[in-house]
């Protein structure tokens, strides 16, 4: 069944995520997120819902979080920073809201499969998560099957948005242990009006 393939494509990607995880990277993150004033989540698309996902779970951890787009966004400034969500790193919104942001003294991250992207370039520091997105790959059928190149299981940018999101929810663990918080302290800051 396709399915199990899709599902299979999917785990593998992961491993290969997990086994690439730099940890100095990550330290790096860490320290960007905990020591900025604000933390500004931007994606598009699924790679928005990414970004909205790991928006609230860093609300839980009680950091200041805002999601960009939003009507109670505020500006950002210096001390702030920017995590940038794109598996091409050249969606135009979110490179040209990486470049305000910049402009503005504020820190950018990427979260990219491509560090040498527009969004790689304006960044303080990229987060490389590997997996084909909607601008991979080989376009003719024919010669996707005679490859072996079978990636319509997982179209588009399907492998980056959960891999982003796997990442993300990991880091969110990792934030937990260094900040000594439990999933009480989390729940206590979670939705009342489910």
């Amino acid at each position: 069944m396709i399915i199990k393939e899709a599902i299979n494509d999917i785990i593998n990607n992961l491993r290969d995520m997990e086994n690439s995880i730099d940890e100095e990277t990550v330290n790096r993150l860490i320290e960007t997120l905990t020591s900025a004033s604000n933390v500004f989540v931007l994606g598009f698309g699924r790679s928005g819902l990414v970004a909205k996902a790991f928006a609230m779970r860093l609300m839980h951890l009680e950091i200041n979080v805002f999601v960009v787009g939003e009507t109670i966004t505020p500006a950002i400034n210096e001390g702030d920073v920017l995590i940038a969500i794109s598996g091409s790193g050249r969606t135009s919104y979110i490179v040209n809201a990486a470049g305000i942001a910049r402009e503005r003294g504020a820190r950018v991250v990427a979260i990219t499969s491509y560090p040498d992207s527009d969004l790689g370039k304006v960044s303080n520091l990229t987060v490389t998560i590997r997996g084909r997105t909607k601008i991979d790959g080989e376009k003719d059928y024919m010669t996707r099957q005679i490859r072996g190149n079978h990636h319509s299981r997982t179209p588009l940018g399907t492998l980056f948005e959960i891999s982003a999101l796997v990442f993300l929810d990991g880091l969110i663990a990792e934030l937990m242990d260094r900040l000594d918080k439990r999933e009480e302290d989390l729940n206590r800051r979670h939705s009342v009006f489910e």
